[in-house]
């Protein structure tokens, strides 16, 4: 077993989850083709790419710019949660390989962790309640005022854990969650979904969550 004082170093571990713990990118993907489709607009792969690990406003605002037919910013914003929950309830949130197996060895060892995503609160308590996962702070991006690529979510979670941003490891699957983690100040394992991400200084770029330990998180903190 690892010593306490070594694991001492590690103050608290982040984990994104759309893309990261759980699979839900083809949902959204669905899910904003669907609401598109309202607007009397098409959706590519290209468009999905471009709101990769974003916000809803993000998301919204980008929706409308495509969009031929007129609709209020709240309503499409409603057609997306909604579409999403109904999704969820479907049973259709895949759990990512390794996630299980990683959140349990970080519980197990006492370290501190939180979910830090840029999905609304309904969404994120409707995986929660697919998945059976359970984190002790959950930031959403109902809860800051900048949501991802904006430092503003990795600070609030490491703050709401009493932890050092600097002694945090984050783990994120897009650019804009990696730039969040990285302006914080965290250090960052990053397992690419659509985008690809390049290792760095301070940075971890792996494949799966299958290839991370406990021993590969402590690793990254000085």
């Amino acid at each position: 077993m690892l010593k306490r004082t070594v694991l001492n170093q590690l103050e608290a571990v982040l984990f994104d989850m759309d893309g990261l713990l759980v699979d839900t990118e083809p949902l959204w993907f669905e899910t904003e083709g669907e609401v598109m489709a309202r607007l009397g607009g098409p959706w590519t792969k290209e468009d999905q790419e471009a709101l990769l690990g974003g916000s809803m406003d993000n998301t919204v605002g980008y929706l409308l710019a495509r969009a031929t037919e007129p609709a209020l910013p709240a309503e499409v914003a409603r057609w997306m949660t909604d579409g999403m929950l109904k999704r969820a309830a479907e049973g259709r949130v895949v759990v990512r390989p390794g996630a299980r197996e990683l959140l349990a060895e970080v519980a197990a060892a006492g370290v501190p962790c939180a979910l830090v995503t840029g999905s609304q609160r309904p969404f994120t308590e409707a995986v929660l309640a697919s998945t059976g996962f359970r984190f002790p702070v959950t930031v959403t991006g109902d809860d800051v005022t900048r949501t991802k690529p904006d430092p503003e979510p990795y600070l609030l979670a490491a703050k709401l854990l009493s932890a050092d941003p600097e002694k945090c490891v984050a783990l994120e699957d897009s650019p804009n969650g990696v730039r969040s983690a990285t302006g914080a100040g965290c250090r960052v394992i990053a397992v690419p979904s659509l985008l690809p991400i390049q290792p760095a200084p301070g940075r971890l770029v792996a494949q799966s969550l299958t290839e991370i330990s406990l021993t590969t998180l402590l690793s990254l903190v000085p």
